[in-house]
């Protein structure tokens, strides 16, 4: 629990006012929350570094000067840790937001592990003060699926070289520009049903992106007080309300404006595994789907009741430190965003015209979906 006289300590602005490099590695979706919420404060400086960084940099520049020119750069080539240093001199803050949702075991270790460890060790040889790793909810060395045993040794890389690092899990993110709930209203503009699996009881706690970005700005933050309350924590990161799979689906027939229009088909796990079998040969398209996804689908993707060992309640701490941007929530109310507020601004036509993307791929895709499915 944050304590009351640190939450009133940092109420006032920043006192020292020089410009803070600040690096975001892996910068995507979740990449453009994070890098608005940090140029609230004008302090900072905002670096994107991905394999294609200059798309989301060019959406970005009209925030003005505080985004700096973007890094290219690819976790498995071996310049990387070079690569990495050059990039990381002079920053005071990273945030490793590295990660794949499809892939080999091979592939994920390359990229979750390998990739997050070379990020932490570049970081430490640069002397960044605080790090912030975006892992995931079911993050477990022991895991039952190569995704969540990649996370949790990223995680493990992570603090083995910056002990004050906040690592933060979240369940599924969601937000303009999400690779999720826009996926599934665009299967549902073509299909007959949208389908679930083993009944869809398996349970969600949507998290926005705005809000894991505000989280994500306040553990950037060098306040030596604040950090000996975040540093070396997890936090894992959900919204406000809890849903079964099968009520996910419900609401994005309701927000898409096909409720009544399309059935929610449930299909046995095995039906799945067979289905993911095939379809994770083939190069991904909006329809793919992975036996370790299948798998996953089994395991509530909600905050634990029993919190991990130095973990920190995630409303707590966005109740505890004010944001840089602006807020309409009273002093000491978290703000979380819930789905029925966001969901109906992008999934509706004028929000699949305005969002541009479904799954991290643009427009074109829909073609694809059309000639898939017969549609004209």
């Amino acid at each position: 629990m944050l304590t009351r006289r640190l939450a009133s300590s940092i109420s006032t602005g920043p006192r020292d006012a020089s410009p803070r490099k600040i690096v975001l590695v892996g910068a995507g979706f979740l990449g453009s929350y994070i890098a608005r919420a940090l140029v609230a404060d004008p302090r900072n400086r905002v670096v994107l570094v991905s394999r294609h960084p200059q798309a989301l940099h060019s959406r970005l520049s009209s925030l003005g000067s505080q985004i700096l020119p973007a890094q290219s750069l690819d976790l498995t080539s071996s310049s990387a840790p070079s690569d990495l240093r050059k990039t990381f001199k002079g920053a005071s803050a990273v945030v490793s937001m590295v990660g794949l949702l499809t892939g080999s075991e091979k592939k994920m270790m390359e990229v979750q592990y390998e990739g997050t460890k070379k990020i932490s060790e570049a970081a430490r040889e640069c002397g960044v003060g605080r790090v912030v790793g975006i892992s995931a909810i079911g993050a477990d060395e022991g895991g039952v699926t190569p995704y969540w045993r990649s996370k949790a040794l990223g995680e493990k890389a992570i603090f083995d070289n910056h002990p004050t690092a906040t690592i933060i899990r979240p369940s599924i993110v969601f937000g303009p520009g999400d690779s999720f709930f826009t996926r599934f209203a665009t299967l549902a503009k073509f299909l007959p049903f949208l389908p679930v699996f083993g009944g869809g009881l398996v349970r969600f706690q949507p998290v926005y992106a705005g809000d894991i970005a505000r989280a994500v700005e306040i553990c950037c933050r060098e306040d030596p007080d604040l950090v000996r309350q975040v540093g070396g924590r997890v936090i894992e990161a959900g919204g406000p309300d809890v849903f079964t799979y099968r009520e996910i689906m419900q609401l994005v027939l309701r927000y898409s404006g096909l409720e009544g229009r399309r059935a929610i088909l449930s299909l046995p796990y095995w039906v799945g595994m067979v289905q993911g079998f095939f379809l994770e040969k083939l190069p991904e398209t909006m329809f793919t789907v992975t036996r370790d996804q299948i798998t996953q689908l089994r395991q509530d993707n909600i905050v634990s009741p029993a919190p991990p060992m130095l973990s920190l309640p995630f409303p707590d701490l966005l109740k505890s430190f004010p944001a840089s941007l602006p807020s309409s929530s009273p002093p000491g109310d978290a703000g979380l965003t819930s789905v029925y507020k966001a969901l109906p601004t992008y999934l509706g036509e004028q929000g699949r015209v305005e969002g541009k993307r479904t799954h991290g791929r643009r427009a074109g895709e829909f073609e694809e979906v059309k000639k898939m499915t017969g549609v004209k």
